[in-house]
This record gives structure tokens, C-alpha cells and sequence, in this order.
């Protein structure tokens, strides 16, 4: 009995003894735990924020159009004759007047040799005839005529003096001839490909050559119905003026260009629209004193359309999709990415105007978006220029 008490007492102290051990095992072992969770929690990524761009914007619509001459001129001669030379280089620029075909000269020549013989003849008939008829008026004072001998000498003279200036036009229309022989330029210009030859026998129908001017370019470009209904409401509301009263400016960009680097302005609208396209007919002007456009070329064309003012916009970039709703992430005062819904517009200056969702001060993540795994998440947050979040290259101001 003795030796069961001891053995019981015995063991009732080393369990007091290690229940301490176990539970300081525990507390050490959880400590650990903590620890290694703490360590293995990760640190908020890393995201590049930007305020809200508010400012007036102005829209510019899209158009395809082409290039064509403001002048151009089928060369052809006012006379018939054989081609005697050739006065130009195919495809040179010429001066308006300057030479470029020579026609046969020698029986306009003639022509006009035998025209101003029967000038001088006609004007030596008319003096006679002016002298006889003054005798006349002298003898019929004294009544040593009669008065129809008077008419009749009159009418002489008169119809001499009509014969000079018959025989004077022919004079003029042999010289004229004599010009034309001389095919000029009527306008400054590049030339095209000569038609004929040297030799050739060319009429008024025959073509010779073509000039298109080069100072001056025009843009034909069609704008649809709807863009001109909308131009035609701006212009009632005060908001742009008439295409028609004012010019309105235009960008143009070329097949190779990257954007719009050319400006002109639109100098005509057809007076009607075209109802089986449904477009009307607009034409702008531009400056090509470097010669850079050719008639021909294809354009892309933007015309200067609906302002806004107050608007609201963020780089494209920075919108997300989900389904067929549109968001950004809002980055908050305490760190917290926010989700905010948004109705998208146009671009403008290379920056996506944000209809509604957003309110000037949002901060919005233009860059590392992609790391943000669900909304309420901490980021955080560096803040970068709205306008450059990263090298980027604005192609084009589109719908």
C-alpha cells in the first residue's frame, strides 16, 4: 500500500513537470508559426498611378480621301500642222508661257505675209477712195457734179474703209495663227509624258501633253450623312461656323505618315448629297511649295468637329474589360485599389475621354493594373504623368 502511494506521488510530479515543458513547447511552436506567416505574407505590388486629365478637347471625325491638282490643264494646239521639235523634258517644271511644242511655221508665215499684202492693198483702195470722194464734196459746191455722182463716191470711200478693216482682222487671225504654232504652257506646273513625237501631224483635237500645278494641292474627301446632319446642328447652335462661310480647318496624313503632320483648310462643300452613297462631296487646300503631294496620292483626312468642354481623360491603357462593361482601377487615400465602372468616348489628343465613372482627382493605375487580383486590394501606388505612363506613340485620333 505504502509502495503505491510513493509510486503515485512520484508520478504526479513529473507530470507537473512536464505539462510546463509541453506548454512552453506550444507557445514557442506558435510563435514560430507567426513568424513564418508573417514572412510569407506578400509585400502590395507595385502599380503607376495618374491623375484624371480634365480639359477642353476638340474631336477631329476621320475621312479617307485623295489628293488631286488645283489646276490641270490637257494641252492641246489651236492649229493643225506637223510637229517640228519638241521643247521640254518629259515630266520637267515649266513657267507658265514657256515653249513646249513648235508646229510647222512656214505656211502660217506665208499666211500671214499674204494677209498683210492685202492690207495694204485694201488701205491704198481707201485713201484713193477718200481722196475722190473730198473732190467731190469740193465740185458739188459748185455744183459741177451731180448728187448722185456725190453718193456714189461716198459709198466708195465707205467701202474702202470697210475693206481695210476686213483685210486688218485677217491680218490678226494670220498672226494669231502664227502664234500658235507656238505651243505655251497656260499654266506653271509639271509636265507629263509627251503624246507625240517630232514629225507627227497634230489638229485641235489631237492631245499633247499634260500640266498639273504644284503650289497648291486639293484634298477630295466625302463626308457621310451623319457627320453632316451633326456639322449642320454645330453650326445652327453657334458651336463651329459654316463650312461654307468660314474655312474649316483640316489634318491631313499621307500613306506613310504616322498621324496627321499637314494642316489645311476645307474651301468648298458640294451643294448636294450623293443619295446613292450618302455623302456629300468636301474639298480642303494645302500648301505643297516643297512639292510633297501629287495628284493622286491617297489622304487620310481630319476634319474639326464637336468640342467638349470640361472633359475627362486617362490613357487607354488603363481601361479594362470585363464582359461588356468597362472599368479602371482608382487607387484611394489609404492605398486601396478601387473598381470604378465607366462609360468610354472618343479619343482625343491621344488620350480616351471618359465619359462617366470617374470625377476629377481619381487617381487612376495606367500601369501594372494587371497585378491587381480583386478590387480592395492594397497597392502600392507611384505616381507618373497621365499623358506618358510609358513610351508610348500617338497613331491617330480615331473614332
Amino acid at each position: 500500500m505504502n509502495v503505491h502511494k510513493m509510486f503515485h506521488h512520484s508520478s504526479s510530479r513529473r507530470m507537473r513537470m512536464v505539462i510546463p515543458m509541453l506548454l512552453g513547447f506550444a507557445f514557442l511552436a506558435g510563435c514560430d508559426t507567426q513568424a513564418d506567416s508573417a514572412q510569407q505574407q506578400p509585400p502590395p505590388p507595385e502599380v503607376s498611378v495618374a491623375e484624371v486629365v480634365v480639359k477642353d478637347v476638340r474631336f477631329w471625325d476621320e475621312f479617307t480621301g485623295h489628293i488631286e491638282a488645283v489646276e490641270t490643264v490637257e494641252l492641246r494646239p489651236r492649229v493643225s500642222g506637223y510637229i517640228e521639235r519638241i521643247n521640254y523634258t518629259e515630266g520637267q517644271v515649266v513657267d507658265e508661257g514657256d515653249v513646249l511644242f513648235v508646229i510647222d511655221q512656214r505656211p502660217y508665215r506665208a499666211e500671214l505675209a499674204r494677209a498683210e499684202a492685202d492690207l495694204q492693198r485694201a488701205q491704198a483702195r481707201a485713201e484713193l477712195a477718200r481722196a475722190e470722194a473730198a473732190r467731190a464734196e469740193t465740185l458739188a459746191q459748185t455744183r459741177a457734179i451731180s448728187r448722185e455722182e456725190l453718193d456714189q463716191r461716198r459709198a466708195a470711200s465707205a467701202e474702202a474703209e470697210a475693206d481695210v478693216l476686213a483685210a486688218r482682222a485677217v491680218v490678226e487671225t494670220a498672226s494669231l495663227n502664227m502664234e500658235y504654232t507656238e505651243v505655251r504652257a497656260p499654266i506653271a506646273g509639271r509636265t507629263g509624258r509627251a503624246l507625240v513625237t517630232a514629225g507627227n501631224l497634230v489638229s485641235d483635237s489631237t492631245p499633247l501633253t499634260s500640266i498639273v500645278s504644284l503650289d497648291q494641292v486639293h484634298v477630295h474627301f466625302f463626308a457621310d450623312e451623319q457627320s453632316y446632319l451633326r456639322y449642320g446642328a454645330m453650326e445652327r447652335s453657334g458651336e463651329r461656323p459654316s463650312s461654307r462661310e468660314e474655312r474649316t480647318p483640316v489634318r491631313v496624313g499621307l500613306a506613310s505618315d504616322v498621324g496627321y503632320p499637314y494642316e489645311g483648310e476645307v474651301d468648298f462643300v458640294d451643294n448636294q448629297l450623293d443619295s446613292s452613297a450618302g455623302t456629300i462631296l468636301m474639298r480642303a487646300v494645302l500648301d505643297n511649295r516643297d512639292g510633297r503631294f501629287a495628284p493622286g496620292m491617297f489622304a487620310r483626312v481630319q476634319l474639326r468637329g464637336k468640342g467638349f468642354g470640361d472633359a475627362m481623360l486617362v490613357d487607354d491603357k488603363a481601361v479594362l474589360t470585363d464582359q461588356d462593361r468597362k472599368y479602371v482601377y482608382v487607387v484611394d487615400d489609404q492605398g486601396v485599389a478601387v473598381r470604378k465602372d465607366i462609360k468610354l468616348g472618343r479619343m482625343a489628343e491621344g488620350l480616351r475621354v471618359i465619359e462617366s465613372g470617374l470625377q476629377p482627382g481619381d487617381r487612376v493605375v495606367v500601369r501594372g493594373a494587371q497585378r491587381i487580383f480583386f478590387p480592395g486590394m492594397p497597392v502600392a501606388a507611384q505616381s507618373v504623368d497621365m499623358s506618358d505612363p510609358q513610351p508610348t506613340v500617338d497613331l491617330t485620333a480615331a473614332h
